[in-house]
């Protein structure tokens, strides 16, 4: 994140907000071009870079220390489903002119709050003008032992399939902000609303994951579409039933008041929850490490031999999606 002028008010604003995130010895204070990490020993390194764009990922009136610390957890929740472990990350900031002094003083909290929260310091990056909205883009680094990353190719037939905590919140915290009326109480509003604002990526399953699971992918842009990607690396197929996918009471109440919601739920993005697959010998020591880890985890269905992933309703028929996950294209 070093400036291009030695007095230039990037300098400055990196020297006030930045640098004090900068606690690894490698990232040298941010006073240089780049940083360096020496890996664990015996370990890999694994590398992550995903961005959040204003009006497209959060509201302009979101709080900015909440969009700092989305802007982390998306990518820290993609770690967690590798079974990796955080070391640190690159930020690149491009901003409009009216974000001033109080915002990236917020901003920078957030980061701050969540680098000690999940041990991940800041190691550099860049910032930038921009006349569009703000973007915010990170690239992460983890580790894991060589050789065990998780990936989305390795599901078999007869493993079986597990998503952490609750599906849906955050699409229908989303469907809520933007105006849709259903008699819930303020608890359950909440609950929704903060899903969407503040992912809680589930790095503390990242070990359970790493020794367990045959693939897995973290669930950002709906459970129904990311599922299918991972079937559709593995070469399998995968029958999942609706009901037994987690959901929040918050989520329940919305989905009883207008059923058709379920498939909104279940295709919408922003969970990131861990969707992985683990064999049936392995399932009780996940189980176990998922419980002992603080983390739900829920059985849903079974990888079976074939393609695609269907999601079979109530009655045994596989449910039809408009859309079956989250596309920026």
């Amino acid at each position: 994140m070093a400036s291009h002028d030695e007095t230039s008010a990037e300098d400055r604003l990196i020297a006030r907000h930045f640098a004090p995130l900068a606690t690894h010895p490698g990232a040298l204070g941010l006073t240089d071009d780049a940083a360096f990490i020496t890996p664990p020993p015996g370990s890999e390194i694994v590398l992550k870079a995903d961005a959040i764009i204003g009006g497209v990922h959060f509201f302009p009136e979101d709080d900015a220390a909440t969009v700092a610390q989305k802007a982390l957890r998306v990518n820290l929740s993609d770690l967690a489903s590798k079974g990796a472990t955080p070391l640190g990350y690159l930020l690149s900031l491009a901003l409009p002119k009216d974000i001033g002094e109080a915002w990236l003083a917020r901003f920078a909290q957030g980061l701050r709050e969540d680098a000690e929260r999940y041990g991940c310091p800041l190691f550099g990056g860049d910032t930038d003008r921009t006349p569009g909205p703000i973007t915010i883009s990170i690239a992460m680094v983890g580790s894991v032992p060589a050789g065990t990353m998780v990936r989305r190719a390795g599901a078999k037939p007869g493993d079986l399939v597990f998503v952490s905590g609750s599906v849906g919140d955050s699409t229908l915290g989303l469907v809520l902000r933007k105006g849709l009326d259903v008699p819930l109480s303020e608890a359950q509003r909440q609950h929704l609303a903060s899903r969407y604002l503040l992912p809680q990526p589930r790095n503390a399953l990242a070990e359970a994951v790493r020794m367990h699971a045959s693939a897995s992918m973290d669930v950002s842009d709906g459970l129904a579409g990311d599922f299918a990607k991972l079937c559709r690396v593995s070469q399998v197929g995968a029958e999942v039933e609706a009901a037994r996918v987690p959901l929040s009471d918050a989520a329940r109440a919305v989905v009883a008041a207008d059923p058709k919601l379920l498939l909104t739920a279940l295709s919408g993005g922003d969970d990131y929850e861990i969707v992985c697959t683990v064999p049936p010998t392995k399932a009780a020591g996940f189980r176990a490490a998922a419980e002992a880890a603080g983390v739900p985890v829920s059985e849903i269905g079974r990888v079976i031999a074939g393609q695609g992933a269907r999601f079979l309703g109530a009655d045994g028929q596989p449910l039809v999606f408009e859309r079956a996950s989250f596309s920026h294209f």
